[in-house]
């Protein structure tokens, strides 16, 4: 879960609202790795939210940051619930099954799992479109901000990591696809719940204001309660 992007070399002011982009970005993962995994009654993972040091001068190195997979201004370590892909779900479930029913509800919590997941992935970049269309004053909806949008929000990682995941799903791409809009609506709907909202911008709020490089998974625990 990595917040990366490139951007022009910033005034004060572009590099503020840079900052709160990130914040938001990093906060929407966090919040719904606790919140949205608490309200599927799935357990609780451990994660931490990392970042580089930015600064408010005007250097190169500190302000331009390359788009690419292995580099990263901020990241969430942890907090995946499938640590291990496997080749096939559908292999996987049936083999479980084969050799014992009473599996049969461990492999639908795999399955719920595994789409809370792709959810939390998909809600770090919208946290960042909805922060910057309410700062333009603009709507946010799914006409304005597709899954092809997310590219622009800091996503192109998470989205990636999201089709790794589907990838296991199914080997048919239409039917990834489908279920991909699917998690996606989730996390739109995850993101609109007013409830939620509060908390991403409490925890966005709290990574602007304490400074910080590392944020545990306690600190976030106990700020959202």
């Amino acid at each position: 879960m990595k917040r990366n992007t490139v951007t022009d070399i910033p005034s004060p002011d572009r590099l503020k609202q840079h900052k709160e982009c990130i914040a938001f970005h990093e906060a929407g993962h966090a919040a719904a790795i606790y919140l949205n995994n608490k309200s599927r009654n799935l357990p609780p993972v451990y994660f931490q939210i990392v970042f580089k040091e930015l600064n408010d001068d005007t250097d190169h190195n500190a302000i331009i940051f390359q788009a690419n997979h292995d580099d990263s201004i901020a990241r969430v370590e942890g907090g995946r619930l499938i640590q291990s892909l496997p080749g096939s779900i559908d292999s996987l479930a049936h083999k479980l099954i084969d050799n014992n029913e009473a599996m049969i509800p461990l492999v639908k919590d795999y399955l719920i799992a595994f789409e809370t997941d792709i959810i939390n992935l998909l809600v770090g970049p919208l946290a960042e479109a909805k922060r910057v269309h309410s700062r333009d004053d603009e709507q946010f909806n799914h006409k304005l901000v597709n899954l092809g949008a997310l590219k622009n929000y800091g996503g192109g990682s998470d989205l990636a990591l999201a089709r790794e995941y589907l990838e296991s799903f199914s080997t048919d791409e239409q039917l990834q696809e489908k279920k991909l809009d699917e998690l996606f609506s989730g996390a739109f709907e995850f993101i609109n719940d007013a409830l939620n909202w509060k908390n991403i911008t409490k925890l966005a709020n709290y990574i602007l204001t304490s400074n910080k490089n590392i944020i545990s998974c306690e600190e976030v625990v106990s700020l959202l309660g």
